[in-house]
Order: structure tokens, then C-alpha cells, then sequence
């Protein structure tokens, strides 16, 4: 939506022409991107404006997303990377596929969705997009936000729930029992 826009139902705001469907009668015009099961977390790359999403799948897979406009996720055509309904025979061109996925071993539930790490105190992890498991405590980290390569970085005992990001890029990791952890480089 546009804050600074008026052309809403209700004049308080905007909706942008480009919106894909922004035309029909019967779908809500402020969608952007669709095809999303249940996400759970999402942040913008303060440097590259780049929109993630941690959405939560039903059963086996977790995925991170990319968001652009008009784009087609898959749910529930897919979950992650793979056939849902149907279970078989499910890839279409037009959907969107996540940028990395992981499946329910290890105790993992459920996907936390984070930050791009754009702090100075870990140069290394500099442009990476870092990500939980709810269940397991892990953390991990994507690669340059385009891959479907992702590193466990951090086995916690955390139930992490959220991230936040100061004001210098540096994160931080909220444990849904009630506190809040920085990401600090480890000790030498």
C-alpha cells in the first residue's frame, strides 16, 4: 500500500496501480504477492530494499521466500519445494519457487522468518539472511539471499519466536520464554 495515497476504500491510504489485482471485482486490491501458507516473520534488506518472508509449511517444509510483486508462491499447490495438492505432477512455470527450504528432521517445526545481517561487529555474516527454527532453537544463515544453500549457524536451546535489528544492523534473537539475546561474534 501507499501511507501517503487515498485511493482506498476508506480514503487512508493508497493502492498501487501495479498491484495484481487491483482490477478485479471480488479480490481485495491491496494484495501484493500471494500463494503464502502462513508466514511468520517477514523484514526488508535494509541496503537492498529486498522483501523475506519465513513461511510456515503444513506438515514436512519449511520455506524462505523472496517476495515480488504479483508473484504466485504456490500454496496449497505446493508446500516448499514440493507437490501438496496435487501430490504429484504439481510444477508450474508461473508459480515461484522458495529460495531455500528445510524439512521437519532434527525436532524442526516450524520457520522463524529474520533479518538480513547488515551490522559491522561479524564482518563474515555480512549480507546474509538470518533465520530460526521454532522448535529446534537453530539458527541459520542464506547466502547471499538467492541461493538455496543455507548453513546452520547457531544450535540454541531458544524457542525463537522473532528477531529484531537495531539501529546499527546488529540482531537480535526473542526467546518466546521471555528474553531477548544479541547475535555477537564469539569469543576469540
Amino acid at each position: 500500500i501507499d501511507p501517503q495515497g487515498t485511493n482506498s476504500a476508506n480514503g487512508q491510504y493508497g493502492i498501487p496501480a501495479d498491484n495484481p489485482f487491483v482490477s478485479e471485482t471480488l479480490v481485495v486490491h491491496e494484495i501484493y504477492a500471494h500463494g503464502f501458507r502462513n508466514p511468520f516473520r517477514f523484514s526488508f534488506d535494509r541496503l537492498t530494499g529486498a522483501l523475506f518472508v519465513g513461511d510456515v509449511g503444513q506438515s514436512e517444509v519449511e520455506e524462505i521466500d523472496v517476495v515480488g510483486l504479483a508473484q504466485n508462491y504456490g500454496w496449497p499447490r505446493m508446500e516448499g519445494n514440493q507437490c501438496f495438492r496435487p501430490a504429484t505432477d504439481c510444477i508450474n512455470p508461473a508459480l515461484r519457487l522458495p529460495v531455500a527450504t528445510y524439512g521437519h528432521d532434527g525436532g524442526r517445526c516450524s520457520v522463524t522468518g529474520g533479518y538480513v545481517y547488515r551490522g559491522r561487529a561479524i564482518p563474515a555474516l555480512y549480507g546474509t539472511y538470518l533465520f530460526a527454527d521454532f522448535c529446534s532453537g537453530e539458527i541459520f544463515g542464506l547466502i547471499g539471499g538467492q541461493s538455496t544453500l543455507s548453513t546452520l549457524l547457531l544450535d540454541t536451546d531458544l524457542a525463537i519466536a522473532s528477531f529484531g535489528e537495531t539501529r546499527a544492523g546488529e540482531l537480535l534473537v526473542v526467546d518466546f520464554n521471555g528474553t531477548i539475546q544479541s547475535i555477537a561474534p564469539a569469543a576469540p
